[in-house]
């Protein structure tokens, strides 16, 4: 099973759509059954835990991906075709995606520029949409789900169709959580968080090829945690919170030529950030009469337009050309950055070739990134100096998969990554909220450029399944945060700063079936990240997660209840965090964090009651024993200390029950 598994996913490849087993880049897909049987506040929490992967949190509603140590612009996310574009760069800022919306996930694990520009030089999360039902066919869907710890419930409904090549497909979802807690903080002020999305899609699928139009707006609502404590320990109210509006709409076509697919995306997206200060009303505890204090709206326009073409011999082509247009407004009376112009062109080629047991694959890319900034003055002093800046990068990639059996592959890829300096980077100048903090641009900075290795094998058989990949990746030019000596306004002051980095570890994947349905699996991951030519105190790079070992054993019943009753599962799990003592220490902008462990259950089934409908029912309890702990990326590590305990910080959320339905209704017309 797993065999027919890893030989049939593909994924996209270089030049087009490959088989899994064919990829020399690190990849991980992450299948949908395994997105619905996944509890989390967002899509972010949902896949955060998997091997390679982590998240910086800040509250439960806001989570960044994290590949292998590496966060923030480092990682493109591209939803509906396109790269996601929502001031990334700030601790506070979410991934405001419709996770309704996103049917499977696709993780390239390492330097991406090939494929996807600056910015991807740690890898790319790629969010895929569902697929066209089957012609003459439509689906109405209906959903739910609640979590006990912070009360959080959403609801949800879709429709889609296709008649005679014309599809469609669209979904609302309102989800709203409460504040949550846990056994040391209480309920956690500023943590609730609220979202309503609506998302559309209508198309035609020919024989010549596709057209599709795709619209999404996402209104996601979360406080923000400020940490603040009264003298007796007790965290107080928090008023602050943000109202994001995100708009996107994709145009996304192909047209097919004999043995060539010319392809050619082009979107438009908006986010339209606010940040609000208002009073506490004295009945309902709840953000009253707000008033905007920071705003800003971001436009941007994504393109993508290239030809894959198949050759005799094996051989697979491809040759396009990609960016994107943005421009930044600030409307409100705070600043964190200045109003900007941005725009990215680049030019790529690719090629791929199977030679009997050997898949080679490789390709080159340039691209050139021009970023104009605004001055601004106020109050008679300087706040944004002007810049004009313009930053160029070549990157590739090589590299072959050997098929030695049918059941076992190994792996080696080297690529070369391009990051050009965020405009947050290279000016910022304002406090951030939500990491409660002050932070300064430099204007000097560089862009980074990153070369990673990575060797990988893979085996699987009947009943085993293991994968196992190390790399080692190093980036000239890293730019890190670093706390300066003093405070501004109150707050911790900190600097943008560069210097050479080497980044170095693995993943190790072991799913033992010793009979069909019981499965025991097993993860283990690693980074460290160190800067090169530096002081003990300031020799390890912010923001690494910790060492983390995965063991979950899962038993899939048969089909019973004269198979009314299908994909039936139990499962239990642990996720042991090891203690993370390699932290950049220097003026003490991190501290060591403990180790830990989560155990979590859960169950689900297929319920079939009319033909082929179904009730798919997950229910879950994450950390079971209510275990109080800090991940070593949370953000909230880092407030207040309680007087009372001496303990500074807020911990993560406690046990959480949860319950999720999933009602597809079929229409055969």
């Amino acid at each position: 099973m797993k065999e027919a598994i890893l030989s049939e996913v593909t994924v996209q490849g270089i030049a087009g759509m490959q088989r899994l087993k064919d990829a020399a880049s690190p990849f991980m897909v992450v299948s949908p059954k395994l997105l619905h049987n996944t509890i989390g506040t967002s899509i972010v929490d949902a896949v955060g835990h998997l091997p390679g992967l982590a998240q910086i949190t800040t509250g439960s509603g806001i989570s960044k991906p994290v590949i292998r140590g590496l966060g923030y612009n480092r990682v493109v996310v591209v939803d509906q075709g396109i790269r996601q574009e929502g001031q990334q760069w700030g601790d506070e800022h979410g991934l405001e995606v419709d996770e309704e919306g996103v049917h499977s996930v696709e993780v390239l694990k390492g330097p991406a520029s090939l494929m996807y520009g600056s910015d991807a030089i740690a890898g790319v999360m790629i969010l895929h949409p569902e697929r066209p039902l089957e012609d003459g066919t439509m689906q109405a869907k209906v959903g739910g789900q609640y979590q006990s710890n912070n009360n959080l419930y959403d609801y949800r409904v879709g429709f889609a169709g296709n008649m005679k090549g014309w599809i469609w497909n669209w979904h609302f979802l309102d989800k709203a959580a409460q504040c949550y807690k846990n056994d040391i903080d209480g309920r956690v002020p500023g943590s609730w968080f609220k979202e309503r999305d609506v998302q559309g899609m209508l198309g035609i699928n020919k024989s010549w090829g596709h057209a599709w139009l795709r619209f999404s707006r996402v209104n996601f609502t979360p406080g923000i945690t400020e940490g603040e404590r009264s003298s007796d320990g007790s965290l107080v109210y928090s008023p602050a919170f943000q109202k994001v509006l995100h708009t996107k709409v994709v145009s996304d076509n192909a047209w097919y030529f004999g043995n060539g697919t010319l392809k050619a995306i082009v979107g438009y997206q908006q986010n339209y950030r606010r940040e609000f200060e208002v009073e506490e009303d004295a009945v309902t505890l709840l953000p009253q009469s707000p008033e905007v204090a920071l705003a800003m709206r971001l436009h941007t326009v994504n393109y993508d337009i290239k030809y894959l073409h198949t050759l005799p011999h094996d051989w697979k082509l491809a040759a396009g050309i990609g960016g994107m247009w943005q421009r930044n407004i600030n409307q409100g009376e705070e600043y964190l950055i200045p109003d900007y112009h941005l725009f990215d062109i680049g030019f790529f080629a690719t090629a791929e070739w199977q030679w009997n047991k050997w898949h080679f694959s490789g390709g080159a890319r340039f691209d050139n990134r021009h970023l104009n900034t605004s001055s601004l003055i106020e109050g008679g002093t300087l706040r944004f100096e002007g810049m004009d800046k313009n930053f160029t990068g070549v990157t590739g990639s090589m590299g072959a998969v050997w098929n030695l059996t049918d059941k076992l592959n190994a792996r080696l890829n080297v690529a070369r990554g391009f990051r050009a300096p965020t405009v947050s980077e290279l000016s910022s100048n304002g406090v951030h909220e939500g990491s409660v903090q002050y932070e300064l641009g430099n204007a000097g900075l560089k862009p980074e450029k990153s070369t990673q290795l990575d060797l990988g094998l893979d085996y699987t058989s009947h009943f085993v399944s293991l994968q196992a990949s190390l790399f080692c990746n190093w980036i000239s030019d890293y730019i890190f945060l670093s706390r300066l000596n003093y405070e501004t306004d109150g707050y911790r002051t900190y600097q943008y700063r560069q210097g050479d980095a080497r980044l170095m570890g693995g993943e190790v994947s072991l799913d033992v079936h010793p009979f069909n349905p019981l499965h025991i699996e097993n993860a283990f991951c690693y980074v460290r990240g160190i800067q090169l030519h530096q002081p003990e105190e300031s020799k390890n790079l912010p923001m690494m997660p910790a060492p983390r070992w995965t063991c979950n054993v899962r038993y899939e019943f048969p089909n019973f209840a004269r198979n009314h009753c299908r994909r039936t599962f139990l499962a239990a799990g642990m996720e042991y965090n090891f203690c993370q003592n390699n932290f950049y220490g220097l003026d003490d902008t991190e501290t060591a964090t403990p180790g830990y462990a989560l155990f979590n259950i859960s169950a689900g089934m297929d319920l079939h009651i009319f033909g082929h409908n179904c009730i798919e029912l997950t229910l879950s309890c994450q950390n079971l024993f209510d275990k109080v702990y800090q991940p070593h990326l949370s953000r909230l590590k880092y407030t207040d200390v309680n007087p009372v305990t001496g303990r500074q910080g807020i911990s993560a959320m406690g046990r959480n029950f949860c319950v999720k339905v999933s009602i597809p209704i079929d229409i055969h017309v």
